[in-house]
């Protein structure tokens, strides 16, 4: 009997990294009313990024890549940012991240500055933006 456990042991310890979930991606929090990314920077290429929504509320995750600080991005009337603005170049996005939910996105980003933001209505002037440079 103990053999067998050992040998079961054994085998899982080879098989479960294999199947583990960690898919190298960035961690993105998300909370109220922040955007805090694990990593500052990454090289190009294809990146993943894995947001978590630690907030009580639905947020969304949005990509733009701009060389205008994190907030300074071109807003309409009602202070959220204009997606279509100059100065951004909007690149992807997530939505309805709700509460405690985890999803990803993967995109492939060149080399530049870029922001991350939430484009609900009032949380990007609430300061959820954050610079992220890919070099």
């Amino acid at each position: 009997m103990l053999k067998r456990l050992l040998i079961t042991a054994a085998v899982l310890a080879l098989v479960l990294p294999a199947c583990s979930s960690d898919d190298g991606g960035i961690g993105v929090a998300e909370s109220d009313y922040k955007i805090v990314p694990e990593e500052s920077s990454a090289a190009a290429g294809e990146l993943t990024f894995d947001i978590h929504n630690d907030a009580e509320q639905t947020h969304e995750f949005v990509i733009f890549k701009t060389d205008l600080a994190a907030d300074e991005l071109p807003t309409n009337a009602d202070g959220d940012v204009d997606e279509e603005g100059e100065g951004v170049e909007h690149i992807d996005e997530i939505e309805d991240v709700t509460a405690g939910s985890d999803k990803s996105l993967t995109v492939t980003l060149d080399a530049g500055n870029y922001v991350f933001i939430c484009n609900l209505p009032g949380h990007y002037r609430q300061g959820m933006h954050v610079t992220f440079t890919v070099t």
